[in-house]
């Protein structure tokens, strides 16, 4: 198996990863927003712009 961030072999201890550096680089890729799975229900549509909007009115 090899990392799918860089493509050498993985290691046990990051496994699916060959470092905490990859590792890493993944969760920011999450986080990011670089791994998403499109919809095109638009239910779907209507529940984010609610939660953006609910998110908006909450005092900061």
């Amino acid at each position: 198996m090899t990392c799918p961030i860089c493509q050498k072999p993985t290691e046990t201890r990051y496994r699916p990863f060959c470092s905490r550096r990859c590792a890493d680089i993944d969760l920011g890729k999450w986080f990011g927003g670089d791994y998403a799975v499109a919809s095109h229900d638009p239910e779907d549509v209507e529940k984010v712009v609610d939660a953006l909007l609910a998110h908006e009115e909450k005092p900061h």
